[in-house]
């Protein structure tokens, strides 16, 4: 593969970095021999289903992943049973591969996450069961995004990863045990690369240092994580772990057994002022800056799935969840001023009418208003599925065989004999949809479960194959 660098231009405090990536490449649709793979312009014929299995120190899920494609009528019949962990085709990932699909299913994308080949994107066409045909497209985003990158297909045959390094608030221990430390926070730098996955290069990148104010940076906000980008229009809308430090508190801990000392800067994250969304120029990549939500002051970073919508009436649907803590708000960035409507807040608790917090640990937009959320809640084991009206701000929850079981929600180290249990819904990524069907594999961590199929329009869920389980294993989504 040839890589290269046609540009690097200096606008302000952003560099921009356009990038030409040609590479040795597959036919696509129609037998294009000498061309891109190109876009997803065929029926659907598959639904895939993705799982992840435990790595060589056992740590659920954090092995690798491995994918299936069934026809619609295999994927419906209940009577049958696949078993991923020995049928299955492995998608090419040190840890879990983060696996976007095209619209019809007919293609699959991956960046490799972490090892040698961290920051390496492969594009997979699917063919039925375990044949996968690698298109020969590979493209290295690691000089820009790192070996880990967070990415997601932002928009149909367009996917943006992001990274954010470099943010630090140090402190010198002589200092602070003088009493003379002041607090000196680097914001730290943002970079955005645009994969072209139809024609798999990269058109255009960009580094800039993080768009906290001044205020906000003497304040203690620091942004630790950038992850699930959307494309609307000319503008790109990326989710923010957002964080807060008092600057006047220095903690002072000394370690009861070794006596050492630490210095950290006080937790202020209860003075949040709202879930904060970076913004900017698409395909420019120019910009940058951050919108608040009065409405919520929870992340909306996410973990491994996509939590950003566009609705049918052009407002963006954000969920709201950091890392593998998941929260109940859905908020609205309006179309017409690409800020947050700050009239606008979904809560899952309240529609489902609980007084325990709700984790929403997986949505999908589906339409007319209409999504679906895999969720937990808080003292309660097990996972949940429900539709929810975004309009109505209503919610109707739909029961499966085994949703009670811990494995999907998971257990501390101390509320499971030393050893913590991986739920299965924090690591899930992506929910199936099909016409007026959606599709979502559920497996407790090392358990059978079943594909269950959901028809939103009628408000039905009904079980579809059989999932073979395995220790330490899960199914993470449907494409």
């Amino acid at each position: 593969m040839k890589k290269r660098l046609l540009k690097s231009l200096l606008f302000g405090s952003t560099i921009v970095l356009g990038t030409m990536v040609s590479c040795d490449k597959n036919d696509g649709p129609g037998d294009n021999t000498d061309g891109a793979s190109g876009p997803d312009n065929s029926p659907r014929q598959y639904v895939t289903l993705t799982a992840a299995f435990p790595d060589d120190e056992g740590t659920a899920g954090n092995g690798g992943t491995l994918a299936y494609a069934l026809t619609l009528e295999e994927a419906s019949d209940d009577s049958k049973e696949i078993d991923i962990w020995t049928d299955g085709y492995s998608l090419r990932s040190q840890r879990t591969a983060r696996v976007q699909g095209s619209i019809n299913g007919n293609f699959l994308y991956n960046i490799q996450y972490t090892g040698p080949n961290g920051g390496i994107f492969n594009k997979y066409r699917v063919s039925g069961g375990k044949n996968f045909e690698d298109t020969n497209e590979e493209l290295n985003v690691s000089g820009i995004l790192g070996a880990a990158p967070r990415w997601v297909k932002a928009a149909e045959g367009v996917g943006v990863g992001v990274n954010i390094s470099g943010a630090s608030a140090p402190i010198d221990p002589e200092k602070a045990e003088a009493g003379t430390q002041t607090y000196e926070y680097t914001r730290g730098t943002a970079s955005i690369a645009i994969i072209d996955l139809d024609d798999p290069r990269v058109p255009n990148t960009t580094e800039f240092e993080f768009p906290l104010t001044q205020a906000e940076k003497e304040a203690g906000y620091s942004v630790g994580r950038l992850d699930v980008p959307i494309i609307r229009g000319n503008k790109i809308f990326i989710g923010c772990a957002v964080s807060k430090v008092d600057p006047t508190n220095l903690v002072r801990t000394v370690n009861s057994e070794t006596q050492a000392v630490t210095w950290s800067w006080g937790n202020d994250a209860g003075n949040i002022k709202g879930t904060a969304t970076l913004v900017i120029d698409y395909p420019s990549l120019a910009n940058p800056k951050l919108i608040w939500s009065t409405q919520s002051n929870y992340g909306n970073n996410s973990y491994r799935t996509m939590t950003q919508y566009i609705g049918d009436d052009g407002h963006i649907y954000q969920s709201t969840g950091v890392n593998t803590t998941s929260h109940p708000h859905i908020l609205r960035i309006d179309k017409n001023t690409n800020d947050y409507d700050n009239t606008y807040l979904f809560d899952l608790s309240q529609a489902l009418g609980t007084s325990n917090l709700t984790g929403i640990r997986a949505w999908r937009y589906i339409k007319d208003g209409i999504g679906i959320v895999l969720y937990t809640e808080t003292g309660v084991a097990g996972g949940y599925v429900a539709l929810v009206d975004l309009n109505a701000k209503t919610a109707t929850k739909l029961a499966t065989e085994n949703q009670t079981d811990v494995g999907f929600s998971g257990l501390s180290a101390a509320q499971n004999g030393g050893k913590a249990l991986q739920g299965s819904l924090t690591q899930f990524q992506n929910i199936g949809l099909a016409g007026d069907y959606v599709y979502v594999p559920l497996t407790p961590n090392g358990k059978d479960g079943n594909l269950y199929i959901v028809n939103w329009k009628n408000k039905t869920i009904a079980k579809g194959i059989k999932l073979k389980g395995q220790t330490g294993s899960f199914y993470l989504g449907a494409y």
